[in-house]
């Protein structure tokens, strides 16, 4: 064994083993953004209730409160809670994971830094692991996985730094991440090796780095989506004078109001589609350069268009008046389960072109 290929083998270890530590600084990080959920105070859950008892008092005929002033009349206008564009209440966003309450917010603060660290961490790993090549770190699903959950780790860290009040999402992305590492250490392993000459490309770093990039993105979509469609049902309930349970009461109250979710989920959609289509003409353009054709409806081809498609009909259908809220929500879900499939479920259960670049 030559000492080349001896460093590259103990940079694998090195990768391998940072990996691993990652997974278990997100572990913390998943338990103080528990910590952050159940130790934030409760005092200030069911402002949304508040918000709509006053639009209920208020649709049934606004009665107007009369105060006096130095002797003078003064006329209050009652406050109306009335229906926003994108169909859901207008109510105010929740206080947070947090619940508005000092000690939750520091193991909310504790939870953020945890997943800086681990970030940074995994981060190391990736390198690590393409240093051991000399390539890019994304040439198996093992290598896409690892390098994906950073990437979605990244774009949510990225949101918070431009101080987007977006802390709701730690808890949700941190179990998923971890679920996304547990699965590439176990079933989706592959070690260390070169790519076969048709992936030797500089396309490489820009096809399949922009296709990583554009799934964390539209996986930070689908996750404010699915809260979305929670949050609508909660707020529908209290509108129609129902009682949630505890823990809805809880939790859900907490999150952003789900118009603020519904908006939030079709901006990070809408902004990351150009991309996505920018990834499939990068992809066809290095199809003619490895095959010598640009399209052939290889099955990797057909899903990233059918999830083109998906998209595209969702960000014409929120952007029609009569397709807003929980039936433009259930088509992103739609297309994410495109993305998802494309993801996993052609590589692993269909023959393609595609298919050398392993599980």
């Amino acid at each position: 064994m030559t000492l080349a290929a001896a460093t590259n083998e103990n940079l694998a270890n090195v990768s391998n083993t940072l990996i691993y530590s990652a997974m278990a600084v997100y572990t913390l990080a998943f338990f103080a953004y528990i910590a952050e959920w159940l130790f934030g105070s409760r005092s200030k859950v069911g402002r949304t209730a508040a918000a709509l008892t006053a639009g209920a008092k208020a649709a049934k005929g606004p009665a107007v409160t009369v105060k006096k002033a130095g002797g003078t009349a003064v006329l209050e206008r009652p406050k109306v809670v009335v229906r926003s564009a994108a169909g859901a209440r207008d109510v105010p966003d929740g206080p947070g994971a947090h619940g508005g309450d000092e000690q939750g917010d520091l193991y909310g603060r504790v939870a953020v830094s945890l997943t800086v660290l681990a970030f940074l961490v995994e981060f190391g790993g990736v390198l690590t692991r393409a240093l051991s090549v000399q390539r890019a770190p994304w040439g198996n699903m093992y290598e896409f996985n690892i390098t994906f959950s950073t990437v979605a780790v990244g774009v949510y860290l990225a949101l918070l730094a431009l101080r987007k009040n977006v802390r709701w999402l730690g808890l949700f992305l941190i179990t998923t991440v971890l679920l996304d590492l547990g699965l590439a250490v176990t079933v989706l392993y592959t070690a260390s090796d070169q790519l076969v000459p048709a992936l030797h490309s500089y396309w490489l770093y820009i096809h399949v780095s922009t296709a990583i990039f554009c799934g964390a993105v539209f996986y930070v979509g689908a996750v404010s989506t699915i809260l979305y469609l929670f949050k609508d049902s909660y707020e529908s309930k209290l509108a129609s004078g129902g009682a949630p349970g505890r823990f809805a009461n809880s939790v859900l109250d907490r999150l952003p109001a789900a118009a603020s979710l519904d908006k939030f989920s079709y901006r990070v959609n809408a902004a990351v589609f150009p991309l996505w289509t920018f990834t499939i003409i990068a992809g066809a353009i290095w199809a003619g350069d490895a095959w010598g054709r640009y399209w052939g409806w290889d099955p990797k081809e057909t899903w990233s268009f059918i999830t083109w498609v998906a998209y595209a009909g969702y960000l014409h259908a929120r952007a029609t008046a009569g397709w807003k809220g929980r039936k433009a929500a259930y088509l992103a879900l739609i297309a994410f389960a495109c993305w998802l499939f494309n993801y996993y479920g052609v590589n692993i259960f269909v023959s393609g072109k595609h298919s050398y670049s392993g599980v």
